[in-house]
């Protein structure tokens, strides 16, 4: 990366426990992208709301330990910390049952907070499904972005059983500049709206590029990488073997750092191999923000990741 660049990035939405077994491991799309692109070298704000519970506290606790700031934290007596029940099948996918109302749907931005957000004066910001399944918080994130127009929008989709619904998601690929998500997200998706046609990822991305002015589609395939479409361009990115110890939080950090290269002004292929290897480097360690450090990922890299 260039030296002294920092991408000043906002992250809306979800903090909540992942229930795995008896362990808890703290989670939420939104939580792990920021503290991952933080690691990055950025300057990250979350925007979220934690129980006034014994799991938000805990949560608050974990969040100054990873070095996040809480200014954009609210804690609120409306509805308990977020969790969200994980089980795996036997090729390593996650699913999760979620509580709802959890704390991250009762965020309130006052213009108080608007006009802070505005004066932060973001490079990006970063947003997914699951915390804009409202009419009040898809209008907060409205508001937000109104307040940010330089700002560059990334949506991750990260698509959950009975919390998403195509006409959201559509008005959220509107909003956004780059579009992430997975193959079966983009199989799914292609399905609703060209039921009778033959399915491609090509075919997709270009679709989707084109229907809702993205700058970039990208669609993640675990193992085998990434494909991108970028200025009717498409090309898959190799992905880096590892031995997967647990595929939460992998696509998070994915997007941390294709995010991360997209915003330096990489090229595409540049920026997808930094992201399948930060992909892969968490997917082979247990928890959404396992530890990891700059030079395992130049190791990982090699060849096409230099400071």
């Amino acid at each position: 990366m260039s030296a002294g660049v920092v991408l000043k990035i906002v992250s809306i939405g979800e903090i909540l426990w992942d229930i795995v077994g008896r362990a808890e491991f703290l989670g939420g799309a939104p939580l792990n992208f920021a503290a991952h692109s933080q690691r990055l070298g950025n300057q990250v704000a979350l925007i979220s709301a934690l129980g006034d519970d014994e799991r938000g506290r805990r949560a608050l606790g974990a969040l100054n330990a990873l070095g996040l700031s809480t200014a954009f934290i609210a804690i609120t007596s409306s509805a308990p910390t977020g969790m969200a029940a994980v089980s795996v099948d036997t090729s390593g996918n996650p699913a999760f049952a979620f509580n709802r109302p959890s704390a991250y749907d009762c965020v309130e931005t006052d213009e108080r907070q608007l006009a802070a957000l505005a004066a932060f004066n973001p490079d990006w910001i970063y947003y997914g499904t699951l915390a804009q399944t409202s009419i009040e918080s898809e209008r907060r994130l409205e508001r937000i972005l109104e307040r940010c127009p330089r700002a560059a929008r990334f949506y991750d989709l990260n698509l959950r059983g009975g919390h998403w619904n195509p006409p959201l998601v559509e008005r959220l690929c509107r909003a956004a500049t780059v579009v992430k998500l997975n193959e079966s997200e983009a199989e799914l998706l292609f399905q609703g709206v060209r039921p009778s046609a033959d399915f491609t990822l090509e075919t997709f991305c270009h679709l989707w590029a084109e229907t809702f002015d993205l700058e970039c589609v990208c669609v993640t395939l675990g193992g085998r990488g990434c494909a991108i479409y970028v200025s009717g361009e498409f090309t898959v990115a190799a992905g880096y073997p590892v031995a997967v110890e647990d595929t939460v939080g992998a696509g998070d950090a994915f997007a941390a750092a294709f995010l991360q290269g997209m915003g330096l002004g990489w090229k595409p292929d540049r920026a997808a191999s930094l992201a399948n290897a930060l992909g892969a480097l968490v997917a082979s360690r247990m928890g959404a923000i396992p530890e990891w450090t700059m030079n395992e990922l130049r190791a990982l890299t090699a060849a096409t990741f230099h400071k």
